[in-house]
């Protein structure tokens, strides 16, 4: 008996010791492999949708405790970090509708379309994704909390922490942040099981749909996904040298690897919110500041949905004939951009909200939801590389609002976005 327990024991060990990325790799393979060898093992996905669950359920309690708490102990008002923060989020996210206009234009695609049933309801306009962002902002923090509704969830929760920062003692202050790191550690016990969750999301997606979806829609994946790594690495990084003036992408690449991968897996920016949280206490972050500023990320920060609902547009007026005009497609970088923001406040997130996109160009709603159809096949790959853009970008303006201002202010940066000069001087001293 003694032999097995060191045995478990010993396994153990060995699994908690070894990268969480090389542990996921291995996961990814082991999915696919079963995917293709063994599709009649279905209950494999219940590995995915117990992990995916756990993740969804612990968020958005972790979510209100950190913010809340974070505000209660913090000493300062949110400084100029947050507002660099906010004008990041908002500026990625318009300059990826632009970049989708000119990437639409270089490589015009059409969509096969067919009858699809579908009873979901795309909002009619701006007018009603910004109805439902402010309904969702003073929604019952309860029914917020259970249904994952994250804008209702940060209003509260930054309430709730301004007020317990005025009236409520050192002791109570403290009890919450224990009960912060509480639910973080939850969380981090979860994240340590993301490689069998992602072998069950990877198993379900390669045994369900194959490599049809390459087949059919290829090109105009090809297209989505060219234009998101285009954006993650080239503009998004252009955008962060602007403000640091000094190499990024040694930041770029640790948020895609350590934010990015398991947000891939997960298609759910609300689900990674706790592995951003964890990458921020990593690069050093102010928890003052990233803990109120990648919540509000996940819903505001939106290059990838960006991209899509303009491709997408675009890709349906082509088929059907119709000319867009440069100040028409200047309109739609807008209207995508605004409406990706209010994305998470409208069920579907961003495919629900290209019809509002089409009805510029006086594409029929019957038309516009052929797309959305085909945007949820393709979304098998799409909204996967969709939510890891999202994500890390969350992160990567987080940190670099940080650093400027630790720059500007001459204070020392964590040693891996040093310069050379910077690294020879700290050794001297």
């Amino acid at each position: 008996m003694e032999a097995v327990k060191n045995f478990v024991a010993g396994i153990a060990r060995r699994y908690t010791h070894t990268s969480l990325i090389l542990r996921i790799v291995i996961g990814l393979v082991v999915g696919a492999i079963l995917g293709i060898a063994a599709k009649d093992w279905t209950f494999l996905s219940i590995l995915g949708d117990l992990f995916v669950g756990g993740l969804k359920a612990m968020a958005p309690i972790l979510v209100f405790v950190i913010v809340a708490a974070a505000l209660a102990q913090s000493r300062s008002h949110l400084d100029r970090r947050f507002g660099t923060v906010i004008f990041l989020y908002l500026l990625t996210t318009l300059d990826a509708a632009v970049l989708s206009v000119f990437t639409s234009y270089a490589f015009p695609q059409k969509i096969v379309l067919q009858t699809a049933e579908s009873d979901l309801q795309p909002p009619q306009g701006l007018g009603e994704v910004f109805s439902n962002l402010l309904n969702n902002l003073v929604a019952n923090p309860f029914s917020a909390l259970t249904g994952g509704n994250y804008i209702g969830i940060l209003f509260w929760a930054v309430l709730f922490g301004l007020a317990m920062k005025r009236i409520a003692s050192q002791e109570s202050k403290t009890f919450m942040m224990n009960i912060s790191d509480a639910i973080s550690q939850i969380v981090r016990w979860i994240i340590g099981f993301a490689p069998f969750g992602i072998c069950g999301l990877v198993y379900t997606n390669v045994s369900t749909n194959g490599l049809s979806i390459f087949q059919d829609y290829g090109k105009l994946l090809l297209l989505l996904v060219g234009t998101m790594l285009l954006q993650a690495l080239v503009i998004a990084p252009f955008i962060s040298f602007l403000f640091l003036h000094r190499n990024p992408y040694p930041l770029l690449f640790r948020c895609l690897k350590e934010s990015g991968v398991t947000a891939f897996f997960t298609r759910s920016s609300a689900a990674n919110i706790p592995v951003n949280m964890a990458l921020c206490e990593k690069l050093e972050l102010d928890k003052d500041m990233y803990s109120v500023a990648i919540p509000l990320g996940a819903t505001i920060n939106m290059d990838g949905a960006a991209i899509t609902i303009t491709i997408m547009t675009l890709a349906a007026a082509n088929t059907l004939g119709i000319q867009v005009s440069i100040p028409a497609a200047i309109l739609l970088s807008f209207v995508s951009a605004l409406g990706a923001c209010g994305a998470s406040g409208v069920a579907g997130g961003s495919l629900l909200l290209i019809p509002m996109a089409c009805s510029l160009f006086g594409i029929s709603n019957d038309a516009a939801m052929q797309v959305v159809a085909v945007g949820f096949i393709i979304g098998v790959v799409q909204d996967s590389v969709e939510t890891a853009l999202n994500s890390s970008g969350d992160v990567m303006f987080a940190a670099t609002a940080d650093y400027a201002q630790r720059i500007r202010e001459g204070k020392p940066l964590p040693e891996f976005m040093m310069t050379r000069k910077e690294t020879a001087a700290r050794k001297k001293s």
